[in-house]
């Protein structure tokens, strides 16, 4: 066997393993199609380097040849640890994983600015992965990948940031700045593009090979999964939704461009009309202004129903454009209601092309920032599985 084959043959292994949780050896070939012989052999590997370990079979059965219990394979879960966050507006979440991506530990904190310098998240990301790590009588030394979810335009291959709302400058390497700063590998990604990596492995996404994940909350993001893959584009900033244009020299985007989507869907957005059409210089938080308009308030109805009609055109484009099985909206926004109420989603069905068959289905998962928090981790406890793997090829070799 080349050495190419044997390593395409640990990663088929590898994966197929944290797909079924545990296996029975034998049933590895019949899955994956590898022949029994090289099973053994890569298994044993596996074993040798501690990424995975044998485990006594569920159904208590004996090897009749041998008279010893039946054994099953999995992940071992104590072989790395991973970390994953996410940076909202002026909070961050982080979860810590096990190798077969068990939650250990969580935590949550407040920023003090909602915009800081490449040097400031460094510090504080440094101190709260310490915080983290010390729940689990560890320190931040001992977490062998961090996954970073940002909101903004994002070159995940790369690990650079053209643009994002957290921090004060473009174009930025983060991933190597926070790699050294942090003397672990770091993994970043758009943080729409990690909530479809969290629906994917372990949320709404589990069985589909193709949806579409819209995230609203102080931005609106999109990530999309084609084949079981996060779809990124060819220069790493496909799927911006949010910045996708509704209107023609519309309101002022924080990105700096007129039109965007976002700038009349977000939260942001919605307080910034607010303050326009009210004249006052304090602004509103946005649960006022949703309840105010519930309440019959003509000036914020009218706010959040024209967010509606142009989170209903975005959506319609996204289905005519892409007609997913599945469309799945997530984030802090979906706590309210107003971007997936009933007349919403009617705005976007009679704004798509009509075909003799059911359009998309489109349903609400309200999960709070530590579930896209694992969407980061699940992020790097891929690229760490790969890792592993290479550094395990090179000990053989």
């Amino acid at each position: 066997m080349s050495v190419n084959q044997r390593e395409i043959g640990r990663r088929k292994l590898l994966g197929e393993i944290r797909r079924q949780q545990r296996v029975p050896r034998i049933d590895l070939s019949e899955l994956t199609g590898i022949s029994r012989a090289t099973v053994t052999t890569i298994t044993a590997e596996l074993l040798r380097e501690g990424l995975i370990e044998e485990v006594s079979s569920d159904l208590g059965e004996k090897d009749s040849k041998r008279g010893r219990p039946k054994v099953d394979l999995k992940i071992r879960g104590a072989a790395r640890l991973i970390a994953g966050a996410k940076i909202s507006h002026k909070t961050i979440s982080l979860v810590l994983l096990d190798f077969e991506g068990t939650q250990l530990a969580a935590h949550e904190a407040e920023l003090e600015e909602a915009v800081m310098p490449t040097e400031d998240m460094t510090v504080v990301l440094a101190d709260l992965l310490e915080v983290l790590a010390r729940k689990m009588g560890l320190s931040r030394a001992d977490i062998a990948g961090f996954g970073l979810g940002i909101a903004g335009i994002v070159d995940a291959p790369r690990g650079f940031v053209h643009w994002s709302p957290s921090l004060d400058s473009r174009n930025v390497m983060l991933g190597d700045i926070l790699g050294r700063g942090l003397g672990i590998p770091v993994f970043i990604d758009n943080d729409a593009n990690l909530v479809a990596m969290a629906e994917k492995s372990f949320g709404l996404g589990v069985g589909h090979n193709d949806f579409i994940v819209v995230t609203i909350e102080s931005g609106v993001g999109m990530g999309i999964v084609i084949n079981n893959e996060i779809y990124r584009g060819t220069r790493g900033c496909g799927a911006e939704f949010g910045h996708t244009k509704v209107q023609l020299e519309g309101a002022l985007c924080r990105c700096g461009q007129r039109g965007c989507l976002e700038a009349y869907a977000a939260d942001y957005a919605l307080t910034r009309e607010a303050m326009m059409a009210s004249g006052e210089a304090a602004e509103r938080e946005v649960e006022d202004i949703l309840r105010a308009a519930k309440e019959g308030d003509e000036m914020a109805a009218s706010i959040v129903s024209r967010a509606g009609r142009m989170f209903a055109m975005g959506l319609a484009n996204i289905v005519n454009i892409f007609d997913p099985e599945l469309i799945i909206l997530a984030g802090e926004q979906m706590q309210s209601s107003h971007l997936y109420a009933e007349e919403v989603i009617e705005g976007m069905r009679k704004l798509i092309v009509q075909v003799d068959k059911a359009p998309p289905e489109v349903v609400v998962h309200k999960w709070g920032n530590l579930m896209w928090a694992r969407g980061a981790a699940a992020y790097a406890l891929e690229k760490v599985s790969e890792n592993a793997l290479l550094e395990m090829a090179e000990n053989v070799a």
